[in-house]
C-alpha cells in the first residue's frame, strides 16, 4: 500500500524478474500461474529463514517470483545458482540466467533461495535492504542526452531469452532497429541477407562462440563490421583489446546506460 525502496539499478531488477519469469514459463509448459509480489518485511532474527542463511537484521523488500509449475527435487535445488548448471535441454540455455540473479542479489547486499517440490511449482524469495532515500521521478533518465538515441542497425546474438529481450528492449526504445537471433546460426542467415552496423553477440554459446561467428561474418560480407562481445565471466576492461580493432567489451549485467555508452562509442569512433 505504500512505496517500497531499495538502493538498486532498475535495469539489474528488470532483469531478475525477466529471467524469473521465463524460467517459470518453462516450468509450466501447459500453462500455469505466475504470481509476483512485494512485501515490506522487518528481520528481527533469522528464525523463519532457511537454517544454513545468516540473515543480518533489518529492514527488507521482499520481493517473491512463484509459479505453479513442475517444481523441483531437493538435489536440483542445491545446484541451482552455479554457473553452467541447466536442467534445459541440451541447446535450450546456458545454465547462467539464476548465476546471474544471484550475483545481481548478492551485490546489493540481499538474499535469494527457493521453496520448491516436485508437481507442487517454486518459489523464489529475495530480500533486498530497504531505504528511506526518496524515490526518483519516473521521468528522470539516467542517461545522457546525447547516448539516448540513434538510428543505426545493430545484429543482437544472445542464447539467453531474457538478455536477448533486454537489449533489444533498451535499443529499440532509442532508436535503434534491432535485428534479434537466439542462436549464432541464426544470425549467420541474418548477415546473409540483410544489412547492420555493429553486431552485439554472447561471447559463450552453445555450437559457436562469439568471437568465431563475428570472423564468419567477416568473411562473408564486405566492408568493416563493429562488434560489442557480452560475457559476465571476464569483467576486464583489457578484453576489449583481447578481441582486436573495431571491438569492444561488454560485462554482464551491465546497466542501462552501460549498453548505451558502448553502442555509441563504438558506432561514433573513426574508421579502422
Amino acid at each position: 500500500d505504500e512505496p517500497l525502496a531499495v538502493n538498486a539499478d532498475a535495469v539489474q531488477l528488470e532483469q531478475v524478474l525477466v529471467n524469473l519469469a521465463v524460467n517459470a514459463r518453462d516450468a509450466m509448459p501447459d500453462g500455469g500461474l505466475l504470481t509476483i509480489a512485494t512485501l515490506g518485511v522487518d528481520v528481527r532474527d533469522a528464525r523463519h529463514f532457511p537454517s544454513r542463511v545468516k540473515v543480518i537484521p533489518g529492514r527488507y523488500v521482499r520481493l517473491t517470483v512463484a509459479d505453479s509449475g513442475c517444481g523441483m527435487d531437493a538435489s536440483t535445488q542445491a545446484h541451482l545458482f552455479e554457473p553452467f548448471f541447466t536442467t534445459k535441454a541440451a541447446g535450450r540455455g546456458t545454465g547462467l540466467g539464476l548465476a546471474t540473479i544471484y550475483g545481481i542479489v548478492k551485490q546489493l547486499g540481499g538474499y535469494i533461495w527457493v521453496s520448491s517440490e516436485l508437481q507442487q511449482g517454486s518459489t523464489f524469495s529475495i530480500y533486498l535492504p530497504s531505504t528511506d532515500a526518496r524515490i526518483p521521478s519516473r521521468t528522470v533518465d539516467p542517461v545522457r542526452p546525447e547516448v539516448q538515441v540513434g538510428r543505426e542497425t545493430i545484429l543482437v546474438v544472445e542464447d539467453e531469452p531474457a538478455v536477448l529481450a533486454l537489449a533489444r528492449t533498451i535499443l529499440t526504445r532509442h532508436g535503434y532497429r534491432v535485428l534479434d537471433a537466439p542462436t549464432p546460426e541464426a544470425a549467420l542467415e541474418i548477415a546473409r541477407t540483410q544489412p547492420f552496423e555493429l553486431i552485439l553477440t554472447d561471447v559463450v554459446m552453445p555450437g559457436m562462440q562469439g568471437p568465431t561467428l563475428v570472423g564468419r561474418i567477416r568473411q562473408e560480407r564486405a566492408g568493416p563490421l563493429r562488434a560489442i562481445y557480452m560475457s559476465g565471466y571476464a569483467a576486464d576492461d583489457a578484453m576489449s583489446k583481447v578481441f582486436g580493432e573495431g571491438a569492444a567489451f561488454l560485462a554482464k549485467p551491465f546497466t542501462h546506460a552501460d549498453l548505451l555508452r558502448t553502442v555509441r562509442q563504438l558506432l561514433d569512433a573513426p574508421p579502422t
